[in-house]
């Protein structure tokens, strides 16, 4: 993948991520889609933490896949990181906003993100217009899982937990 991209056969901005291993084009951003994405960025940048930083639809490193998520909180500030992106261990929130790729959230992004221990994992449902919250990630495995789910709906506060501490 870092090869393609270095020859030139991948470049920037092109809509693909890497997915345990396979290279997979990335989902159209529907207008409630970019909206959702800049409501639930400005809400969160007024909650974090001077240790932490907030990027959107930029890759972070597992394993085997580099996704882009919608939104990462990352520990530190993601400006020094001049060689590589952000791994698991300095993440502290990835959030998806999902409309037409909702069973990829469930499904493929939640697997990888739960076998890459990110503590929290939230999905911002706009086909039932709840925010998922996954919890206690299980590490890798042969079946990567978060052990809660939360459900908030319409007017719920979501809880913003950085290393294990209610920041919001």
């Amino acid at each position: 993948y870092h090869a393609m991209i270095r020859s030139g056969a991948l470049k920037s901005g092109d809509p693909i991520e890497l997915l345990e291993g396979w290279l997979v084009n990335k989902m159209i951003k529907n207008p409630p889609h970019r909206v959702a994405v800049r409501k639930c960025r400005m809400a969160l940048e007024g909650l974090l933490p001077a240790q932490w930083s907030l990027d959107i639809q930029e890759p972070i490193t597992t394993a085997d896949s580099e996704p882009e998520p919608d939104i990462s909180v990352i520990r530190g500030d993601t400006t020094t990181l001049l060689d590589r992106h952000p791994g698991p261990e300095e993440v502290g929130l990835l959030v998806e906003v999902a409309d037409t790729a909702l069973d990829r959230e469930r499904g493929w992004k939640k697997r990888i993100y739960a076998a890459a221990a990110i503590p929290a994992y939230w999905i911002v449902n706009l086909v039932e217009r709840q925010v998922e919250v996954f919890t206690g990630p299980s590490g890798p495995g042969d079946r990567p899982e978060y052990e809660t789910r939360q459900v908030f709906l319409p007017g719920d506060q979501v809880p913003v937990v950085l290393d294990g501490q209610e920041v919001g």
